[in-house]
């Protein structure tokens, strides 16, 4: 079930164990709290025992929720590293064997399932598998502990967010921290942070002690205050070309001048940028995972945050539209090593050719 799900679900009474399956952290700390709010009330510190599976077994954390409290009725047990009751490699026939010991995950699985079984009364066990994405190549990880977990019948999924999908929930928490956007900057502080709603609510929380009511945060802001950001302001200029945005593309463009950004430069990044975008559309690719794969295959060095920016710019551009702005970048290459009155003045034209 997604978060959203789950948290209507606890309207309807509390379960005896939860497992949170994914890697994303900003529903996960959300989820977390509602079930803690709605299990332990106030008592919430008090009531709290957390388990890391690094440390302890499953059946010690087991005993533990058997175990009565002297001093609470209700108890939330967190279970960190829920992933790691898994062996880091087993083989098909494992789970098949006659010789399981005590520790074995068939027999730990079984000892999870009796104790749900019969749960003790004010207990709520909470298992944090955080360390697999759900899509991708990390899926198949991530479905082998969706398995072994099969008895808690609560699973609450934690998808990565889309872009437009943080981008509607910055929208939401500037509304209730009172904060205005541009919605240039808007679009710039999620594209800066790769859509990590968690960074993005941190940074959130920073430009509200910057932001005044008569103040909207503009692009400038978000390059000047957001360290991220100014490494990425090159990619917010692809993101506004690719949607056609002229005075987003400009605004961007007039910050990287401001900011003495070495133009030339910029343009080898566009370059690149469209060039490994339109071989990831030839060869049939589309996600973040799949472009790091391909291209690693490849030997093309592709880190994660790389492969994300490709992905995203595949959306943006259609394989007609690259074509078009390569051959103008290729004009502007040679304008910008000719005499001219200004370089800004030559990629601005290449903005307004590009998105006419």
């Amino acid at each position: 079930m997604s978060p959203a799900q789950f948290l209507g679900r606890l309207k309807r009474g509390v379960p005896p164990a939860v497992l949170l399956l994914g890697s994303e952290g900003y529903e996960r700390q959300r989820v977390r709290r509602a079930l803690s709010d709605a299990h332990l009330g106030p008592n919430a510190d008090e009531a709290t025992t957390l388990h890391d599976l690094a440390e302890v077994s499953l059946r010690e954390v087991i005993d533990d929720a058997r175990s009565l409290s002297l001093f609470v009725s209700s108890r939330l047990i967190r279970v960190i590293s829920a992933e790691l009751v898994l062996p880091r490699a087993t083989a098909p026939s494992d789970e098949d064997s006659d010789e399981d010991d005590g520790d074995s995950p068939a027999t730990t699985a079984g000892a999870l399932a009796a104790y749900l079984k019969d749960p003790a009364p004010g207990v709520v066990l909470l298992f944090e598998a955080t360390r697999f994405a759900l899509d991708g190549e990390e899926k198949k990880k991530a479905e082998r502990v969706r398995k072994f977990y099969a008895a808690v019948s609560d699973v609450v999924e934690l998808e990565r967010y889309t872009p437009d999908a943080a981008r509607r929930e910055l929208d939401s928490l500037a509304q209730r921290a009172g904060i205005r956007f541009e919605p240039a900057a808007a679009q710039l502080l999620v594209e800066a942070l790769g859509a990590d709603i968690s960074r993005i609510a941190t940074e959130l929380e920073k430009l509200a002690l910057y932001a005044s009511a008569t103040h909207a945060i503009s692009v400038a802001d978000i390059a000047a205050l957001i360290p991220d950001a100014r490494s990425n302001t090159i990619f917010a200029l692809v993101a506004a070309l690719g949607r056609r945005d002229r005075s987003t593309a400009l605004a961007v463009l007039d910050t990287l001048c401001r900011d003495g950004e070495y133009l030339p430069l910029s343009l080898s990044f566009l370059s690149t940028q469209m060039r490994l975008a339109l071989m990831a559309q030839q060869a049939g690719v589309k996600t973040a995972q799949q472009v790091q794969a391909h291209f690693s295959r490849s030997g093309v060095p592709m880190w994660p945050s790389r492969a994300e920016q490709v992905a995203q710019t595949i959306g943006r551009f259609s394989a007609d539209q690259l074509r078009r702005g390569l051959k103008l970048l290729f004009r502007v290459d040679r304008d910008l090593r000719s005499a001219r009155p200004d370089d800004r003045i030559v990629m601005e034209e290449f903005v307004m050719q590009l998105t006419e």
